[in-house]
């Protein structure tokens, strides 16, 4: 399978600038050959009504995870990577704090790509959300 690029953390979270990840407060903090490590915080801006993590804001960060982490597998200035399906179980809550997603290419084809994505509360290792993104590669 191929490996992710090795670029600067910084470049990686640079691209976030005026999108929804900087909204969100989404961050890269690891890349490994074969996976992209980001953290995101749960506060005001990522709760529901009831004071929960928002299952949306789970579904972005499994999303931006797949979306980063095919970027670095591609040539950008000949393809693109879109999502085309998010599938997410939310199994725990959180309130505060921050969750750290890690998200693992399962499949790096030639024209799909499979992203396992695992969100867990910082500091624990219970688990928050996991789910899937199926990423879509557009020659452009």
């Amino acid at each position: 399978m191929k490996k992710l690029k090795q670029v600067p953390i910084d470049l990686i979270n640079s691209m976030n600038k005026n999108t929804l990840m900087e909204k969100l407060g989404i961050e890269c903090i690891e890349l490994g050959d074969d996976y992209v490590v980001s953290k995101m915080p749960v506060d005001q801006r990522t709760h529901q009504p009831m004071g929960l993590l928002h299952g949306g804001a789970s579904a972005a960060l499994i999303e931006s995870i797949g979306s980063m982490g095919s970027t670095l597998l591609l040539d950008i200035t000949k393809q693109h990577p879109v999502g085309i399906e998010i599938n997410a179980n939310h199994v725990g809550g959180i309130r505060s704090g921050n969750v750290i997603a890690k998200g693992k290419i399962i499949h790096a084809g030639k024209r799909t790509h499979l992203w396992q994505v695992d969100i867990h509360e910082e500091g624990s290792e219970k688990l928050i959300c996991t789910g899937r993104l199926t990423v879509m590669i557009v020659d452009i």
